[in-house]
């Protein structure tokens, strides 16, 4: 029995005449230029495996504030679906509204923007199909390193996958739908600039938890065994953490060796390595608080906004639009776009309006139109006299 039967997925049958294969594997983007591939494992859709870890990362709070702005601002732009031709909105089918029925839309892809950011690739399994032409219907966000690959002979294209080393399907129920972003993620691509940041982090902490600097107790008289030392210095260190005032015998004495966090430069560390964070994940430094050597300049909220959606936001939209574009998850003639002008670039109220105005002076649309444009409701029938 598969992974997929013991997990209670049932394809739905489907019409042979018109079927449509669930999932492209993609070849593959992020092997290493200039080296042997799959030397030292790198590479491969698994370059996870020798990153940085995902959870030492987020414990930087520059990396855990560049992830949240990123992910949580496009997990609140709507969905969309269009019409090639004419440009026209359309309905959107189920799962673009909610992929994942046991969650809400925003979840689901916020995860899947995670993924991109961090390892450079998400897959959402399918766990539902169209019985008419075996489209997905319904996905699952997948952690990604529960997921490994099959490689062809020369490394360069993907042919299947496996979850928790299991093989799956490469089309309908259990089938990954995988997202390649437009790097490799910054696991792999920043891992040394990352580690560097832990690194402060740590030293940071050490420093704050050491009641007094680091030093050495210095013996003037006979040695001690190790059993005695190594109780010396847990009472010296118990000691400290309750009073600053210490007592030594005349045989013993205290010599620091260590400077204080100030002598060590650890803020201007802490704050450097921000902005380098900042740089890693394409975010303004400013949005986090990592300026050092720019000074400010003004810029109201839109252009802040257009600025972020460009630089930051702009990779991870395209690639979630374009793989939710492609035929074997929407009907030819048809695309998925994020809403971002309706909503995270909507200009205000005052600036819509003379837009709206102008619009309604030169004839380019009705008034029901100019209502529809700012989501009120339309009056009808023009005979019909509107409600006070």
């Amino acid at each position: 029995m598969g992974i997929a039967d013991r997990l209670g997925f049932r394809a739905k049958a489907a019409d042979p005449t018109s079927r449509v294969v669930a999932q492209f594997a993609p070849p593959v983007m992020d092997a290493p230029y200039g080296g042997l591939f799959n030397q030292n494992s790198y590479g491969g859709y698994a370059a996870y495996a020798n990153a940085i870890d995902r959870q030492s990362a987020m414990s930087v709070p520059s990396v855990a504030r560049c992830r949240n702005l990123i992910c949580q601002t496009i997990a609140a732009i709507p969905l969309e679906m269009y019409s090639d031709k004419t440009g026209e909105e359309l309905s959107n089918l189920v799962w673009v509204n909610q992929p994942d029925k046991r969650q809400p839309r925003s979840v689901t892809l916020a995860w899947t923007v995670d993924s991109l950011l961090m390892y450079g690739v998400a897959y959402w399994r399918v766990t539902e199909v169209y019985q008419d032409d075996n489209r997905p219907a319904r996905f699952e966000w997948v952690q990604n390193d529960r997921v490994t690959t099959k490689l062809n002979a020369t490394g360069t294209e993907v042919e299947y996958y496996m979850y928790m080393n299991e093989k799956l399907p490469m089309d309908g129920v259990g089938s990954l739908v995988t997202f390649q972003a437009l790097d490799q993620g910054i696991l792999l691509r920043s891992a040394r600039t990352i580690g560097s940041a832990i690194d402060v982090e740590k030293a940071a902490a050490v420093a704050s938890q050491t009641p007094m600097p680091s030093g050495v107790i210095r013996n003037t008289g006979a040695d001690l065994p190790d059993a005695q030392i190594q109780g010396i210095l847990a009472n010296w260190k118990t000691a400290r953490q309750n009073r600053s005032t210490a007592y030594l015998t005349s045989t013993l004495e205290y010599q620091a060796t260590a400077f204080s966090p100030k002598d060590m430069m650890m803020n201007e560390a802490v704050q450097y390595m921000a902005t380098q964070m900042a740089r890693v994940c394409n975010v303004p430094a400013w949005m986090i608080d990592a300026e050092v050597f720019r000074g400010m300049t003004y810029q109201n909220v839109l252009d802040g906004r257009k600025e972020f959606v460009a630089y930051s936001l702009q990779p991870f939209i395209t690639a979630i639009e374009t793989r939710l574009s492609m035929e074997d998850l929407t009907p030819r003639g048809t695309r998925v776009s994020f809403a971002v002008d309706e909503t995270f670039l909507r200009a205000d109220a005052m600036a819509r309006l003379n837009v709206v105005e102008k619009m309604l002076n030169l004839g380019l649309i009705t008034v029901d139109q100019a209502m529809e444009m700012e989501d009120l409701t339309p009056n009808g029938d023009n005979n019909e006299s509107a409600i006070q």
